[in-house]
């Protein structure tokens, strides 16, 4: 991790929230909107998935190079989510930013606090559901995940719920609509304050 803030002429825009409070959806239709934001491709150690594209989905990365980036602090944020490590390269931030675009990531909680210590103007949004028990009918209604899946991830919907109040925003989702119009006022504003 680079100890120094590093000032730049875009904005940042992170996005955290647990599985099944609507931040893909929310995200979504922002970028309908923004179309000008650029959005953060990670790095990874997992095989590409079909349809994935090198560059634009992911930076594909063998593990051994992965390890090399954290050694290097290459990363402004990693994390290994199952056998498989994740990230974002610090110099792609930098390009983007110092060209004067706006970026937006959608990332854990802990990368989210990660980036705002390398970029503390970062504007962090954690967008949160309902109540857990919202969150869970939600998980179960995809239909994806076995009871095990299921359990963990609720399990860990309540561990970042205990960070929100380090984030600079809570948007509750429980309408849709309502939080797409607020995410919508806190980007307007701060790309007027550019």
């Amino acid at each position: 991790m680079s100890s120094q803030p590093i000032e730049n002429k875009g904005r940042i825009f992170v996005f955290s929230a647990p599985s099944g409070a609507g931040k893909t959806t929310i995200l979504k239709q922002i970028l309908e909107r923004f179309p000008e934001l650029v959005v953060s491709v990670s790095a990874t150690t997992r095989k590409p998935r079909e349809g994935e594209v090198d560059g634009l989905d992911y930076y594909f990365i063998s593990e051994g190079e992965f390890l090399s980036k954290i050694n290097n602090h290459d990363f402004v944020e990693w994390e290994k989510f199952y056998d498989y490590y994740y990230g974002t390269l610090k110099s792609s931030v930098e390009d983007t930013l110092d060209l004067g675009k706006s970026m937006i990531f959608e990332v854990d909680v802990k990368g989210a606090l990660s980036i705002k210590k390398v970029f503390p103007q970062a504007y962090l949004i954690f967008i949160q559901p309902p109540d857990i028990a919202e969150l869970k009918r939600r998980l179960e209604a995809r239909n994806t995940e076995s009871n095990e899946d299921l359990r963990k991830r609720v399990e860990r919907a309540e561990m970042e719920l205990n960070f929100k109040d380090m984030f600079d925003y809570v948007v509750v989702n429980s309408d849709l609509e309502m939080a797409v119009e607020k995410v919508n006022g806190i980007i307007l504003k701060a790309l007027e304050d550019k």
